[in-house]
C-alpha cells in the first residue's frame, strides 16, 4: 500500500502489516464519527470542521491493536486524568470517546467501562494519559504522540506533514489504508517545509568528515563522498585547511558545512558534464565521466547539499529539470546548442525562404539530421521550424538520455528526486536560476540591530543611526536602479 511505502521511507526498520488506522481517541477507523457514513478524509474535514493541517490520525499493526484489546479485557485498567494539582486517582474515569464509529459491541470489547477508583499504586495496571484542555491547543507532535494509548503509543511514528497539492477526496477503508502517518493535508506547501521534512531522517548525533582545502574542494569533496565510512543520514562535519596544509581551528557548527555546500555548488557549475549557458546547464554525455559514476555524484550532491541546509546549483535549465519530473515541457533554441557547426547549419535550415531550397539543405545535411532521426522528405516550407524544433530536443535530451538517467539515481538521494515529483514549481527555484532584484528592505532584513536601553543618550543616537542607514541602502537601491546589468556596484559596510 502506498501509506505502508511511503512510510518504510522513513523508518526501514518497519515491521510488516496489514496495518489499521486509528482516532486520536484510540477507536478504529470505520465511519465518519456518529455517522453511519464510511470515512473519507474530506467528509470528515467537514464534520470536525478543521483544516486539513490540524487533522491527526495514527496508524498501527492490526496484529498488535488486536493483542491490547485482548489484554484489555483481561487486566489492563485505562484510566484517564487531567494534569491538575497534586491529587490522587480517585477522580479518574475510563476513556469512552465521545465520537466513535466503531460499532458499540467492540468498543465494549475494548474498554471497561466499569472501573473502579485506584487508590493506591499498584494495584493494577493503571495508564495514566495526560489531556489538554482543549483539543486545538494540545501540545506539538513529540508531546502528543507521547499522550497516547500503549498499544499505538509504541508502534507508531509520527513524521513531519505530508502535503498535497490538490485538495482530493480519498476514501479510506477499513483493510486498505493508503496514507501516511499523521494525515495532515495543506492546501499550500512552502520549500522550506518540505526540505524540513525530508532532513528528519538525518542523524545528528554521528557525523561524515570532510577535509577540505579551498584551493581544491572538487576533490576534497569528492574523497569524502566515495569515502566507505560516508552516509548521507550522517550530519557533515567540515575542517578546512590554508595553502600551507594547517588545519583551521574552530568548531563546525554549521558555517563551515554551508561554506563546503556553496563552493561545492560552484563547482559543479563548471564540471564537463554540464554544456549550455551559465544559467542554463544541461547535463552532457562525458565518458570520463561516465567511467568514474560523476553522475550519479553530481544528483547525490545537490540532493545533500538541499537537504543538509546548503544551497542548490541555482543554475540547471528549466527543460531538464521538467525532463527529470516528467514535464513535457520544453522550451531550449538554439542558443542552448554550443556545436557552432550545428547551429551553423540549423541557422540555414531555419532562414530558407522556399521549400527546393529548404529540400536542398536537408539532403546536403542528411547525416546529421539523420542521427537525430529528424530527417525526412519537406511537404512544406512551415516543416522546417519542426526540423529544428526536434534537432534541438535530440541535442540537449535524448542524446544525454542515459546519463540522465544516472543523474536523476543520484538526485533520490535522502527522498529529493520524490519531493521533486510532488512539489516540482516548489522545489525548482533550488536548481534553477532566477532573476530575483534585491532591494532595500532584502539587505535591511539580513541584520539585526543591537540597541541600548529605550530613553538613554546612547538609544537616541543609535536610533539616528539606524535612520541613515536606511536612506543610505535606499539611495543604494535607487543608483543600482538607474545602472545597466553590466555594471557591478560594490559596498564596503565597514566604513559606514
Amino acid at each position: 500500500m502506498m501509506a505502508e511505502t511511503k512510510l518504510k521511507n522513513f523508518n526501514k526498520d518497519m515491521e510488516e502489516g496489514p496495518y489499521i488506522l486509528l482516532y486520536p481517541d484510540g477507536s478504529e477507523v470505520i465511519n465518519i464519527p456518529g455517522t453511519q457514513m464510511p470515512f473519507t478524509l474530506k467528509d470528515y474535514k467537514t464534520e470536525i470542521g478543521k483544516q486539513y493541517s490540524r487533522i491527526n490520525l495514527f496508524i498501527c499493526r492490526q496484529k498488535d491493536f488486536i493483542e491490547q484489546v485482548l489484554s484489555s479485557e483481561s487486566d489492563s485498567e485505562v484510566v484517564i486524568t487531567r494534569k491538575t494539582d497534586e491529587s490522587s486517582l480517585a477522580d479518574t474515569l475510563p476513556i469512552i470517546p465521545q465520537h466513535t464509529s466503531t460499532p458499540q459491541d467492540r468498543m465494549n470489547s475494548k474498554i471497561d467501562s466499569t472501573v473502579e477508583p485506584s487508590q493506591g499504586s499498584g494495584q493494577g495496571h493503571v495508564e495514566e494519559i495526560m489531556l489538554s484542555d482543549s483539543e486545538d491547543d494540545r501540545p506539538g507532535t513529540s508531546a502528543h504522540v507521547a499522550t497516547q494509548n500503549w498499544c499505538y503509543r509504541k508502534y507508531m511514528e509520527v513524521y513531519a506533514p505530508v502535503t498535497t497539492e490538490e485538495d482530493d477526496e480519498l476514501l479510506i477503508t477499513a483493510h486498505g489504508l493508503d496514507l501516511p502517518v499523521p494525515i495532515e493535508e495543506q492546501n499550500s506547501v512552502t520549500a522550506p517545509d518540505i526540505i524540513l521534512n525530508l532532513a528528519l531522517v538525518i542523524d545528528r548525533k554521528s557525523v561524515s568528515r570532510f577535509n577540505i582545502t579551498r584551493s581544491n574542494v572538487w576533490d576534497g569533496a569528492v574523497r569524502g563522498f566515495k569515502r566507505v565510512s560516508y552516509s548521507e543520514f550522517n550530519d557533515i562535519f567540515v575542517k578546512f585547511s590554508d595553502d600551507a596544509g594547517l588545519l583551521e581551528e574552530g568548531l563546525d557548527t554549521g558555517g563551515p558545512r554551508r561554506e563546503l555546500l556553496t563552493l561545492l555548488m560552484s563547482c559543479l557549475q563548471n564540471r564537463p558534464i554540464f554544456d549550455g549557458p551559465p544559467y542554463r546547464r544541461y547535463l552532457v554525455y562525458n565518458s570520463v565521466a561516465v567511467r568514474e559514476d560523476e553522475y550519479f555524484l553530481a544528483g547525490k550532491m545537490i540532493a545533500v547539499s538541499i537537504v543538509h541546509g546548503g544551497p542548490g546549483p541555482h543554475f540547471l535549465s528549466k527543460d531538464l529539470v521538467n525532463h527529470i519530473v516528467g514535464q513535457p515541457s520544453f522550451s531550449a533554441t538554439l542558443e542552448d546548442v554550443t556545436d557552432e557547426g550545428v547551429v551553423k547549419v540549423l541557422r540555414e535550415i531555419q532562414i530558407a525562404t522556399t521549400l527546393e531550397s529548404l529540400q536542398e539543405l536537408i539532403l546536403k545535411n542528411s547525416t546529421l539530421l539523420q542521427t537525430a532521426g529528424c530527417f525526412r522528405c519537406m511537404k512544406s516550407i512551415e516543416e522546417k521550424h519542426r526540423i529544428v524544433e526536434e534537432y534541438v530536443r535530440w541535442y540537449v535530451m535524448d542524446r544525454n538520455h542515459s546519463v540522465i538517467k544516472r543523474f536523476k539515481d543520484g538526485l533520490a538521494t535522502l527522498q529529493f528526486l520524490t519531493a521533486l515529483k510532488q512539489h516540482p514549481s516548489v522545489l525548482a527555484s533550488y536548481l534553477c536560476h532566477t532573476d530575483k532584484k534585491l532591494t532595500a528592505s532584502d539587505l535591511e532584513s539580513l541584520f539585526k540591530a543591537e540597541l541600548s536601553p529605550v530613553g538613554s543618550k546612547q538609544r537616541q543616537e543609535e536610533s539616528k543611526t539606524l535612520c541613515f542607514w536606511s536612506d543610505y541602502l535606499l539611495d543604494c537601491e535607487g543608483l543600482l536602479f538607474s545602472l545597466t546589468n553590466n555594471v557591478m556596484f560594490s559596498v564596503n559596510f565597514r566604513n559606514l
